[in-house]
């Protein structure tokens, strides 16, 4: 499709984001080579994510003779394959349907023996679908915690490193299990510094955080726990294997897609329209509406110093947190781009769209939206009051009223969110 920057700078940022999407399609990204040589014994799959079911299906299409196994994805994600079992539960809140399907994997990777490989797929999400408390954690008690770090502001490095302590198949434990057996984990990574322990809380990988950080999360978030559970942190008795852990010595990963893959992908799109790219890379973070401002900012400054008038392209990746205070749904790219917008003001020829890869940006409802000149003109003729709707996080029902909502649902990927904000000098 040819898309004129100047005529419809709207469709653009969709295609925009579709090309980031894009970049991180599993059929895309599977190949034969990336895949280890099947061992003399048995070889089983396993797996969890968003991209899970995709990627099962893809490595199904890439990989000689049958493959079995059981692979985990939310509601709504699943995908036809022929050998391996794609079971879906519940995201991001856990429920019984995950935690009984992670129990299941843990007693596959429990039945290896040596001479055989598990193939494990993991993509984000991973982390709440492969829910096994530790004993002395009821599933309630788990998702009561899982609720409050998801509330709490806190980032996904920190929320991994309290789910890892307190579970039975994360932070490295899952390859533990599998020992003597060996395990080759593919990853597509939707965190900063593509992190492979932080990747779907690491079940495969050494955890380099230790059960005193957890409790210092805990604390600092203000996360209730029981004293039972409390203790058993703090004596360091829900420890994870760390670096160097004999049963981790077969365990082995690849990264074979990542957030700066999308914005790459969407920079080469971009400059092939003729805009001016300026990355901010895929590790952004920090409170969503605040980023909003700085970024919006930013554009601003780069708009004075453009000399030639060339169309601009602010790229940028990485999670954005929202501290939850009202009652409204949205999530953080919807509350990124209202915040950029009341910051640009109307400002001419200034554009924004902000998704999350995945469809689904906090709320399932949409993957994200975008913002133009008259987003605000917009929205006032038609009664909203975007500075209360963002101070009550109703920035889903502000979007969707103003029709500049991107429903994509469920991607069946993952490599987290995805921010462009334009610059299409008015004719």
């Amino acid at each position: 499709v040819t898309i004129s920057v100047r005529n419809d700078p709207s469709q653009l940022m969709r295609a925009l984001f579709c090309a980031a999407v894009a970049s991180a399609d599993p059929e895309r990204l599977m190949d034969r080579s990336l895949i280890p040589d099947r061992p003399a014994g048995r070889t089983v799959v396993v797996g969890a994510g968003k991209a899970a079911a995709s990627m099962a299906q893809a490595l199904e299409a890439c990989c000689p003779g049958p493959l079995s196994g059981v692979v985990l994805t939310p509601y709504g994600h699943a995908k036809t394959c022929s050998g391996i079992e794609v079971l879906e539960a519940a995201h991001p809140i856990p429920d019984r349907a995950g935690l009984r399907t992670a129990d299941r994997i843990l007693d596959i990777a429990v039945s290896l023996n040596e001479g055989d490989l598990m193939l494990c797929l993991l993509s984000g999400g991973g982390s709440s679908l492969l829910t096994l408390p530790i004993e002395e954690l009821s599933l309630t008690e788990k998702q009561q915690i899982n609720r409050q770090l998801l509330e709490s502001g806190a980032d996904i490095s920190q929320i991994n490193c309290v789910r890892k302590h307190l579970s039975r198949i994360k932070g490295g434990r899952l390859a533990e299990a599998a020992w003597p057996g060996s395990t080759f984990t593919l990853m597509i990574s939707d965190v900063p510094d593509d992190n492979p322990a932080v990747i779907a809380s690491g079940p495969t990988v050494a955890d380099h955080s230790s059960c005193a950080d957890a409790l210092l999360i805990i604390d600092h978030y203000g996360i209730e726990l029981n004293t039972r559970i409390r203790s058993l942190l703090s004596d360091g008795s829900l420890e994870t294997p760390k670096p160097g852990a004999a049963k981790l010595a077969r365990s082995g990963h690849r990264i074979i897609g990542s957030p700066e893959l999308g914005l790459s992908a969407a920079a080469v799109y971009g400059r092939e329209k003729g805009f001016v790219i300026h990355s901010l890379g895929s590790q952004v973070v920090g409170e969503s509406r605040q980023v909003g401002v700085e970024h919006a900012l930013m554009l601003q400054d780069m708009i004075k110093t453009n000399a030639n008038n060339s169309p601009l392209l602010l790229l940028s990746g990485g999670e954005t947190t929202v501290t939850v205070r009202g009652s409204g749904r949205g999530g953080p790219n919807r509350e990124y781009l209202l915040a950029a917008a009341q910051t640009l003001n109307g400002l001419p020829g200034a554009w924004g769209i902000a998704c999350d890869t995945d469809g689904i940006d906090g709320s399932p409802d949409a993957a994200g939206a975008v913002i133009g000149p008259d987003t605000l003109a917009h929205a006032a003729a038609l009664g909203l009051d975007a500075k209360t709707m963002l101070s009550k996080n109703d920035t889903g029902t502000f979007f969707s009223v103003l029709g500049d909502a991107v429903v994509t649902g469920p991607t069946c990927t993952n490599i987290n969110d995805f921010r462009a904000l334009l610059y299409v000098p008015p004719t």
